[in-house]
């Protein structure tokens, strides 16, 4: 039954599909924060949804989908005001994960998330500004991507910092995570099905994982380089991982204020304690913060831009763990979103497109695989993936047949 799961605020809400295509007879949900007609977003927050009522449009990136022949099926819950990377909501509760139970399915996408991995749909949108799509991805034990920034709209999708918010999606499904993707990136293109020639291993970024995660994805790793191309370990930070996070968490930071302080002052919301503590912090930072660390940020872009070309992948880890247990507090869940949000800034700083790709690690706890491609390169990094896992379970068959 669908209620097991806590995924959904809102089940009820259906829309049917305004054409045909790619998405025939597949259905989908949305992160509750995607404009719907005649449904009013919570937004992961009681007080967001008392004071804004209900929209008149769909969203640009959902009607996107519905003309391509997918049917909406439910709302999904999300993290407080999408500030948070566990899925742990004070005001409706934490949706289970189904792959990982007693463990935290991961946000702020987490209801999207365990939609796609339950099964309760074929694919769930969500966003990603600090790793809202990637980390639940991961923990779930789903596909999940972030796109090019600013390649999908955004529109009708409640902000959170501008500069890093996306529209991304989950699917248990390789075909259908390329599907969607074309059904909302830019027109295919001739070459957007061009292999990868060249992987970087970032060694600042493997070297954050914990053995269970290390050993899950070290598998993984060895099917990834196609035959005859280029791989290498390589020193991405100068300046050290955490050095990045806090560039990418200073600018993160003073977004969300400029975005939703003067609602906050003028409201007065309920948050959970470690929301709350969060947003009293952004308070805090000034414009010359923020420009300090915009200048950082652009040497940061230029900088992997440059490595990864047009043709080149940069294979991380998508969270250094699997999915912790439910209930951590205080410093023990501080220093697990640090870690976590060292890796996950990095498509953020660069705005780059990122798919995670699921590895079941010992006892079937889920883990990520992070491919960060060149700007732009989103379609051809679906696809890859795409022929790379139908390659991968067409051999597996074969085996088995043997």
């Amino acid at each position: 039954m669908s209620e097991h799961w806590n995924a959904f605020i809102r089940e009820d809400v259906s829309v049917d599909p305004s054409g045909e295509g790619d998405l025939d007879g597949l259905t989908f949900a949305v992160k509750d924060v995607f404009e719907i007609r005649g449904h009013a977003n919570a937004a992961g927050n009681p007080d967001w949804f008392r004071t804004h009522g209900a929209a008149i449009r769909n969203a640009p990136a959902v009607d996107n989908v519905l003309k391509k022949g997918a049917r909406l099926k439910g709302v999904t819950h999300t993290d407080e005001m999408m500030f948070s990377l566990n899925g742990e909501n004070l005001h409706y509760g934490t949706p289970v994960n189904p792959r990982a139970p007693g463990r935290i399915p991961g946000g702020s996408s987490s209801g999207s998330a365990v939609a796609a991995a339950a099964g309760l749909v074929d694919f769930a949108l969500g966003t990603d500004t600090g790793g809202s799509v990637r980390v639940p991805s991961s923990y779930c034990g789903v596909y999940g991507f972030r796109p090019t920034h600013g390649i999908v709209p955004i529109e009708g999708v409640i902000p959170l910092a501008p500069s890093f918010d996306t529209v991304g999606w989950m699917a248990l499904d390789a075909k259908v995570m390329r599907d969607v993707g074309r059904a909302l990136l830019p027109e295919f293109r001739e070459g957007q099905t061009a292999p990868f020639t060249r992987f970087f291993f970032a060694r600042e970024a493997w070297e954050l994982i914990d053995e269970a995660c290390r050993e899950a994805l070290s598998k993984a790793v060895s099917g990834i380089a196609v035959e005859g191309g280029h791989s290498e370990w390589i020193s991405l930070s100068p300046e050290g991982l955490p050095a990045w996070f806090g560039t990418f968490r200073t600018i993160q930071g003073y977004e969300i204020w400029q975005t939703h302080g003067e609602w906050i002052e003028r409201e007065h919301p309920v948050f959970g304690p470690d929301i709350a503590q969060r947003f009293a912090w952004t308070r805090t930072l000034q414009r010359e913060d923020y420009e300090r660390e915009n200048a950082a940020r652009q040497k940061i872009r230029t900088k992997v831009e440059e490595l990864l070309g047009s043709g080149g992948l940069l294979v991380i880890p998508t969270a250094p763990y699997g999915a912790p247990r439910i209930g951590l507090a205080g410093e023990e869940s501080d220093r697990i979103r640090t870690k976590v949000m060292q890796l996950s800034c990095l498509a953020g700083l660069t705005g780059l497109p990122q798919v995670t790709i699921p590895v079941a690690g010992e006892k079937g706890i889920p883990f990520g695989l992070s491919l960060i491609a060149g700007s732009g390169q989103d379609i051809r990094l679906l696809e890859w993936v795409y022929r790379k896992t139908a390659n991968v379970s067409a051999k597996q068959k074969a085996a088995a047949q043997l």
